[in-house]
């Protein structure tokens, strides 16, 4: 059947690279997500290494201070936007719908289309090095970002490819809400939903309601250099802290994005290798909307140094305060978790136990922060890099690598080397806090952040040493997960369904899981659905929708499909043609994008849910 008026057939069970092109599949978007996610992670943390080495020493000219400041833009937007996020998305993807006992997701084109839309955003942020990156700092502080100052491509590279990923994180939030509000198996409410989809459904919320805050902001700051608006231009009424304000009301909802789903999948380790149920899990829930809900009342905390007034400032000192409470209450339940437990001390619970001290230590300094009269001193010093590293690297990145390791028999169908794992993890730990530990000195010691180079005679020699010297630890500790998961997916042992005495859903069927997931959905009947079962609870299910296979039914599943990759592809090159678009016709590729992303789009909406010729090639 065709779904445009041109005659184009639809896909029908590819395979080879065309089958990735045309995947609709959760689980194969899920490892598109995190391969994609890796990939920038290793390009961000060349960036990184390259200002390490740059600082190591005092006087270096190993890169001009041009190049610094566009590598320290670049790996702070590329980690954050280009990384953490969509590897948790890689989590929620593979996961969620093997959790709550789903075929696939609510919308699986749309799915796809966040994937495409999400390396289109990233192709775009990366091609900017051709011309010269973005130098204005990954917040983007006006007046830095204005055509004064800043005439190149580079910020209107930054600013597109931010609204592009806004866009894939919006279709891939609202997707995954509807996903679990709507596809939970029979039996399975709200409060049997397990920690990790939790905590990945209310960071879906804060997606929702974030990302809008920093489009506008993207918005007026194209019309500013496009149009000659000003909105961020104090010589013609325009606020600098406006901008401010814009940026950080997403942006600290953004650090609760990024650490929430890592606190999802440590709340589901720690109970497994503990042989113990997670300890006060609607405690724990609990904890996690307050967090978020609280996570919009604390942005000031970045801009105590405005001068916003003591009245401002004393509130976002106690809100603040206050946000460490349910913060704390998680680290006590993980605590109890584990109290009295019979531990197995594999990787991915060594990774756990390490973000809870790891993002202890970030959330002690950032009570440290929450004193206006502290912040004073440590703004705009190391001091901050070294909280921020705590939190993002010792907490998400930390979280996220016990995920792989967690959940890498389920997706793979291969188990990893545990030693190999081990060493990894110890690598990782000792150079995160060789890196980082010692930037709380220098910047005590007055260390200013953004400088590309020192003095011989300021004292921060040793320090900056030393963290260099650390960074190299981290690049061997993560050579080493490389190495780990590159040689087992492909030559490890095959894994069996439930590896790790697991919990929940996704360890009772297959390793890898096969295409439909469930044969028959299950009947969710306690917290803990799959221990229970195993413990010799009574389990029934339910036929799947259309009846039984014995009944002579078949399990239906979407069909592959071109337009979301068509769509994304249309708005990437729209993206391009705005940021060139005084090529040959003026807008032109502009519009060409747009008439492209224009039929992807309508071609998916004609496009009906199954081929009726198709049907027997269900499983």
């Amino acid at each position: 059947m065709s779904t445009f008026p041109i005659s184009i057939p639809r896909p029908v069970h590819p395979t080879g690279i065309w089958g990735w092109f045309t995947t609709v599949d959760h689980k194969r978007i899920g490892i598109l997500y995190g391969v994609t996610a890796f990939i920038m992670f290793l390009t961000g943390g060349v960036e990184a290494i390259l200002m390490r080495v740059q600082l190591a020493g005092p006087e270096l000219d190993i890169v001009s201070a041009a190049v610094f400041n566009q590598l320290f833009t670049m790996h702070g937007t590329t980690m954050i936007f280009l990384a953490v996020m969509p590897l948790s998305a890689a989590f929620f993807n593979f996961i969620i719908p093997l959790q709550i006992g789903a075929r696939d997701v609510a919308f699986p084109r749309l799915n796809a289309f966040s994937y495409w839309t999400f390396l289109a955003g990233a192709l775009m942020l990366k091609l900017s090095w051709i011309g010269g990156a973005t130098d204005a700092g990954w917040f983007g502080y006006a007046p830095l970002t204005s055509v004064a100052q800043n005439p190149g491509t580079g910020i209107d590279f930054w600013i597109i490819s931010l609204q592009i990923l806004g866009i894939a994180s919006l279709a891939a939030s609202f997707n995954f809400i509807v996903t679990v509000i709507n596809m939970r198996a029979p039996g399975m409410t709200m409060m049997r939903l397990p920690l990790f989809t939790w905590m990945s459904f209310i960071t879906a919320i804060l997606l929702v309601l974030a990302f809008p805050v920093i489009t506008v902001a993207l918005i007026e700051l194209t019309f500013d250099r496009y149009f000659m608006f000003n909105f961020f231009n104090v010589a013609n009424g325009g606020s600098v802290v406006l901008w401010q304000h814009l940026f950080w009301v997403f942006g600290h909802p953004e650090v609760y994005i990024l650490i929430l789903p890592a606190m999802g999948i440590v709340s589901e380790v720690l109970p497994v290798f503990s042989k113990k149920p997670l300890f006060g899990y609607k405690t724990v829930v609990l904890a996690g909307i307050i967090i978020a809900f609280m996570g919009w009342m604390v942005w000031s905390h970045h801009m105590f140094t405005v001068g916003l007034g003591a009245v401002a400032n004393a509130v976002f000192t106690v809100t603040t305060m206050l946000i460490a409470v349910p913060t704390g209450i998680k680290v006590f339940n993980w605590l109890g978790t584990i109290w009295g437990g019979s531990i197995r001390f594999t990787t991915p619970m060594l990774f756990s136990i390490g973000f809870i001290a790891m993002f202890l230590m970030g959330g002690i300094s950032g009570v440290m922060h929450a004193v206006s009269p502290s912040d004073a001193q440590q703004q705009d010093t190391y001091f901050i890099p070294a909280h921020l590293h705590y939190v993002l690297f010792g907490g998400a990145i930390m979280g996220i690598l016990s995920g792989i390791f967690y959940w890498f028999p389920k997706y793979s169908g291969k188990m990893y080397s545990e030693r190999q794992g081990k060493i990894s993890f110890w690598l990782i730990m000792i150079g995160q806090n060789v890196t980082f530990f010692p930037m709380h000195f220098v910047g005590l010691d007055g260390m200013p952040r953004r400088i590309y180079t020192y003095a011989d005679n300021m004292g921060w020699d040793f320090w900056n040493g030393v963290t260099t010297g650390g960074a190299f630890i981290l690049v061997l500790g993560f050579l080493l997960v490389m190495d780990n998961i590159g040689r087992h997916w492909k030559n490890g042992e095959p894994a069996p369904s439930d590896p790790w005495d697991g919990r929940t859903l996704e360890w009772s069927i297959s390793s890898p899981p096969p295409e439909y997931n469930f044969e028959e959905i299950p009947i969710v009947r306690s917290l803990d659905a799959w221990w229970e079962t195993k413990q010799g609870e009574a389990h029934k299910e339910v036929p799947a929708s259309g009846g039984s296979e014995e009944n002579g039914h078949d399990i239906h599943l979407p069909q592959p499909s071109y337009w979301p990759f068509v769509a994304a592809a249309g708005l990437f090159i729209a993206a391009y043609g705005v940021v060139f678009n005084d090529l040959l016709i003026p807008w032109g590729l502009a519009a060409i994008g747009l008439i492209i992303g224009f039929v992807g789009v309508y071609a998916w909406s004609l496009e009906p849910v199954n081929d009726p010729e198709e049907e027997d090639s269900t499983h």
